[in-house]
């Protein structure tokens, strides 16, 4: 066994020392696009420490770092030449820091349907990918973050639960909201052959949203933490026989081959995201978000919603979530036009905020145009 493993080995270097012109160029692009991104990975987090001090230049940390990658260099790569690439690093990160520019945290990796929300939200802000949606709501509590974007609902699947759960416990205020048209694509390797695909990964939103494509193709739904997501792992560990549902983005950023576009089963997929920040917004907005319980009695919710209708108040929305911290008791999320700088509104407001058990004002926005 012991020299089968070395004679594998063997062929193996054998394989790398004999290929061609193109095969070790093709290695290099890979390598030369995995640097660029973990670069810009870098850049992401040395510019979220930009709100957590004083200032952009920290000469200790820098010379703790400079001391580091000379340790590091190993091979080809000397501590002199590594210096110098980490020295002009850092100038970047800084110059970067020093512009202190506004940070817009979203869920899921580079290419996700939050980052183009982010970018509608604010097309100056640096989006930054965050794994999950607490994350979301942490980094901007702790200040990590200036905003944060977030789904709240989509137009085939409804309400995104985690993300209300979340709004129900959090102490940030909605200060803004995106509406953004959802049309996925079939993305593959470029060496897949179409015939050969038999799973496709994605966000099962995402997933439920292609439902009708994904059962005539005879594919095999497989779940995923996010749809650019599947995407860059489509990339990174190359299955065999598989694709992703994401963006066209998506396929841009990881080299993905763009099999089939629109295939969601209804045009008018669109999904809507609430921008969070610690403050309440300072434009008087058009729209409204509260939360609120109700005693366990009947009637009690149409009494809370008699308050609205007497007053003239449309309602954009109302959910139901458990609070998960009470037994048998649930929070409503509700949407209404208006704003609460009408002495109309902030009268009704007063009356729900003294007839409910619990009351929490999210915030008032202007809201998504279609």
């Amino acid at each position: 066994m012991h020299g089968r493993g070395l004679l594998g080995g063997y062929y193996t270097l054998k394989k790398v020392i004999w290929m061609n012109l193109d095969e070790l160029r093709g290695k290099l692009d890979l390598i030369d696009s995995e640097m660029i991104k973990l670069l810009n990975m870098r850049m992401e987090l040395a510019v979220r420490t930009r709100k957590l001090k004083d200032s952009p230049a920290d000469p200790a940390r820098e010379k703790e770092i400079l001391e580091h990658v000379k340790k590091s260099s190993k091979g080809l790569v000397k501590p002199e030449f590594a210096t110098k690439i980490f020295e002009q690093i850092m100038t970047e990160s800084k110059k970067i820091q020093e512009g202190n520019p506004t940070l817009v945290g979203f869920q899921g990796e580079h290419g996700a349907w939050g980052e183009m929300a982010a970018r509608a939200f604010d097309p100056k802000a640096i989006p930054i990918t965050l794994k999950e949606f607490p994350d979301v709501f942490s980094a901007v509590e702790k200040s990590q973050l200036d905003f944060g974007i977030v789904p709240v609902e989509n137009s085939i699947e409804g309400a995104v639960n985690q993300v209300n759960d979340l709004l129900v416990e959090t102490s940030l205020q909605i200060v803004g909201e995106v509406r953004i048209p959802v049309h996925h694509c079939l993305l593959a390797l470029p060496e897949t052959d179409y015939r050969d695909i038999k799973v496709v990964y994605s966000h099962p939103q995402a997933l439920a949203q292609c439902r009708g494509f994904i059962t005539r193709n005879k594919l095999e739904p497989r779940p995923f933490y996010d749809t650019a997501g599947a995407a860059m792992m489509l990339s990174n560990e190359r299955p065999k026989a598989a694709a992703a549902i994401a963006s066209r983005l998506s396929a841009e950023l990881y080299g993905l081959e763009v099999l089939k576009e629109n295939i969601e089963d209804h045009d008018s997929n669109s999904t809507r995201f609430v921008v969070l920040a610690r403050q309440k917004s300072q434009k008087k907005g058009n729209k409204c978000s509260i939360i609120f319980s109700t005693t366990h009695k009947a009637g009690s919710l149409f009494g809370v919603l008699k308050i609205f209708s007497d007053a003239g108040i449309n309602l954009t929305r109302i959910e139901s979530r458990p609070i998960r911290d009470e037994t048998k008791k649930f929070a409503f999320l509700m949407d209404f036009a208006g704003s609460d700088s009408d002495p109309k509104i902030a009268a009704v407001l007063e009356k729900v905020k003294e007839s409910a058990p619990t009351y929490k004002f999210l915030g008032c926005y202007d809201e998504a145009k279609e």
